[in-house]
């Protein structure tokens, strides 16, 4: 329903610069910028459409390690491609992004609370195990293949 929606947004702007050279205003500067607006007006839901449409089509296709529920959590596995440290303001907890990969070309990216260099060597095969608290995961458990 939102796309159908989008694409209405989409297509009004154009509409209205239909009308403008329809009634001849395009040769004032009052009708080019404003064909000039609403050609951009277009443009930006349009190519929000697009981004929509490429969401939904790539999540169709099976993830890098499909993240999957478990009692304990949620699991991912893949072999650690790098694991970086990020020291956060005061008051929000310090964050590690930690790149997987399946041993093929694609990778996916797991941001975990904590410093987490030294659980997860690089180039070492796991299952990560961590659940979601207050916004954010929290690691649970580490199995090392």
């Amino acid at each position: 329903m939102m796309l159908v929606l989008s694409v209405l947004l989409a297509l009004l702007p154009l509409l209205g610069i239909a009308w403008i050279v329809l009634y001849g205003s395009i040769t004032t500067v009052d009708g080019l910028f404003m064909s000039l607006i609403l050609l951009a007006m277009s443009g930006i839901v349009g190519l929000n459409i697009l981004i929509e449409l490429r969401k939904k089509s790539s999540g169709k296709q099976s993830a890098v390690s499909a993240t999957s529920t478990a009692p304990g959590g949620l699991r991912q596995a893949g072999r650690v491609q790098s694991v970086e440290f990020y020291e956060s303001g005061v008051g929000q907890p310090n964050k590690s992004v930690v790149t997987l990969s399946d041993g093929g070309g694609t990778a996916s990216l797991l941001v975990l609370e904590g410093d987490l260099r030294n659980a997860l060597p690089v180039g070492r095969k796991v299952l990560v195990t961590f659940r979601k608290e207050s916004g954010h995961n929290v690691l649970v458990d580490v199995d090392y293949s």
